[in-house]
């Protein structure tokens, strides 16, 4: 299994193809008048249309739980980011050296969805699974920006590590320690196939999740190769193609696509 696509609505879906094959180099797939499909190498973005959208309730804070950022790995994050620039995308961090030895920036696409370039091999501060890292590294640098990872807060990592791997064979694969953060920050990250669910743990206290079906921005992360939903999780609705979205203990949305 693997996060097979990402979901997400758009007020405008010529400019959000726009953006994401112009600055990401994403490939169409699929469009009709409201739903688009982009492939980018390890998996795809699939986009919906909304009309007369909800005020959107997601905040660019970390300490809310469910969904933080989508994650794209790239061979160079200055060279991807100066496009972007150049056109007056609004960033939320520049290009800076992070902890793991990594160079990060994260942008937003037009309807504020928060996204990462990512270059470099992670070094964990504490590697669990070397084979599952020896496999991410083996996926190499990508000429376009791939489908790296998506990004959550949760409460207690262990527990949400034990359900995606009971449930989705997601492997708990390495941690990044924060210790420069006073919050208590650290990042553990899940493998299944090509991708990686990335979580974020703090001992600060923390906001609820507000997931959202009409609002601009993120909506889900399909998991491909199930065949149903774990059971207690709660459903938050369906997706514009039919799928049924649940949510998991974080107020994650989550989709295994069943009705394409």
């Amino acid at each position: 299994m693997s996060i097979t696509s990402v979901i997400i609505n758009v007020t405008d879906l010529d400019r959000s193809i726009d953006f994401y094959t112009r600055f990401l180099a994403a490939e169409p797939i699929s469009r009709d008048d409201d739903h688009a499909v982009l492939d980018l190498i390890s998996g795809t973005l699939r986009l919906q249309r909304i009309d007369n959208p909800a005020d959107h309730a997601w905040v660019a804070d970390d300490l809310h739980r469910g969904f933080r950022h989508i994650g794209f790995k790239v061979d160079d994050v200055d060279r991807w980011v100066a496009p972007l620039k150049e056109a007056g995308v609004r960033f939320h961090l520049d290009p800076l050296e992070a902890t793991g030895d990594v160079r990060i920036a994260f942008f937003y696409d037009p309807d504020g969805t928060l996204c990462e370039f990512v270059a470099r091999d992670l070094q964990y501060s504490t590697m669990i699974d070397e084979d599952g890292v020896a496999a991410e590294r083996a996926l190499g640098v990508p000429d376009r920006p791939r489908l790296d990872h998506v990004a959550l807060t949760v409460d207690d990592r262990q527990r949400t590590a034990d359900f995606y791997h009971d449930h989705f064979g997601f492997d708990l694969i390495g941690i990044i320690d924060q210790p420069q953060d006073p919050r208590g920050f650290s990042i553990g990250y899940l493998k299944a196939g090509p991708t990686v669910l990335e979580i974020f743990t703090y001992r600060a206290d923390k906001q609820p999740a507000t997931p959202q079906l009409d609002a601009p921005g993120f909506v889900a992360a399909e998991i491909g190769g199930s065949s149903g939903s774990p059971a207690g999780m709660t459903e938050l609705g369906k997706t514009g193609y039919g799928a049924v979205i649940t949510l998991d203990a974080d107020g994650f949305p989550i989709t295994l696509g069943a009705e394409r």
